[in-house]
């Protein structure tokens, strides 16, 4: 049996996704929730093309003991929000147990079947797990998430440039809010380079973004998928990569028992992702209250991921 709390139901899913798309629209937790979204996902992860998957990985596997040695033997809950299939969270949780602590998990996701997988990989390794199907971008769920007083010491995990798909600056002040004085929270994002773009616009990438346009009966043949680069004037060193859906020709989407028409020329934006420079990161979690505890930077330089308190 998989323990799973659900905020957000299916129903309120399939309404959401119908109404963002009217209002032409998709947002990112569309991309994790079709089968064939998350089936391209899982493949995309699989890959070593996709850079960004394994830039991430790589730095939790190098510096998961690192973190762990700011939690001593005790209780800790890992809270990771977008937890995804949890196969970093698991890396954690692992050198948070061979550190002495007894480790509780809660993974929070959207989707349904990514929230099972992070469930059963810490299950089998013996591991007390309580899924939670919701979107923390709702203010009404992550208050929700809030610790109880008799909670345990925390970690919160927002990884794989997971903050870089919402508003980071809105959405740090947003976690500064679940933290209590010695809780920690784990982020990281992707540091913008003039070859940004390039990660993103190529085959594996691609497949993963037409997935959910493909489960409304949208394809290649119906229009292009568009990448584009921009600089957000909010801080110097804020860069945006936004992606839309521009239709050729008239095409019908089709949303169960829903038709949605869109016109030749007409776009439906898409999930974006923010990239930062190292110091606008930094400035971004000072700004909402949280100080640097530990940094760590991948091989390459490209993923920078911070441990943070309340300042």
């Amino acid at each position: 049996m998989i323990p799973v709390h659900v905020l957000l139901t299916e129903n309120e899913l399939a309404d959401e996704f119908v109404s963002s798309f009217q209002a032409r629209r998709l947002a990112e937790k569309f991309f994790y929730w079709f089968p064939l979204s998350v089936r391209a996902w899982l493949e995309l992860c699989a890959d070593g093309a996709y850079r960004n998957y394994v830039r991430s990985r790589s730095l939790i596997a190098r510096s998961a003991g690192e973190v762990a040695a700011f939690f001593g033997p005790g209780l800790v809950e890992m809270v990771s929000l977008g937890s995804g299939q949890g196969d970093k969270d698991l890396i954690v949780l692992q050198a948070l147990r061979e550190r002495g602590a007894r480790v509780s998990y809660l993974p929070v996701d959207s989707s349904q079947a990514l929230l099972e997988m992070a469930c059963r990989g810490a299950l089998d390794a013996g591991i007390t797990t309580h899924g939670i199907k919701a979107d923390f971008t709702i203010p009404s769920h992550l208050a929700a998430l809030s610790a109880e007083a008799e909670t345990p010491r925390r970690l919160v995990c927002l990884l794989g440039n997971t903050l870089g798909a919402f508003d980071p600056i809105a959405e740090a002040h947003a976690l500064r809010g679940l933290l209590r004085q010695n809780d920690l929270l784990l982020v990281d994002g992707e540091l913008f380079a003039a070859e940004t773009l390039a990660g993103y616009d190529n085959p594996l990438n691609r497949r993963f973004a037409w997935a959910p346009l493909r489960a409304a009966g949208i394809d290649e043949a119906d229009g292009d998928l568009v990448f584009e680069t921009r600089n957000d004037s909010r801080l110097p060193g804020l860069h945006l990569v936004p992606k839309y859906f521009r239709a050729g020709r008239d095409v019908a989407a089709l949303l169960g028992g829903t038709t949605i028409t869109l016109s030749a020329g007409e776009r439906v934006d898409m999930n974006h992702s923010y990239k930062y420079a190292p110091e606008t990161f930094l400035t971004i979690l000072q700004d909402a209250g949280l100080a640097a505890r530990w940094q760590g930077t991948s091989e390459d330089g490209r993923f920078l991921m911070v441990l943070a308190g309340v300042a």
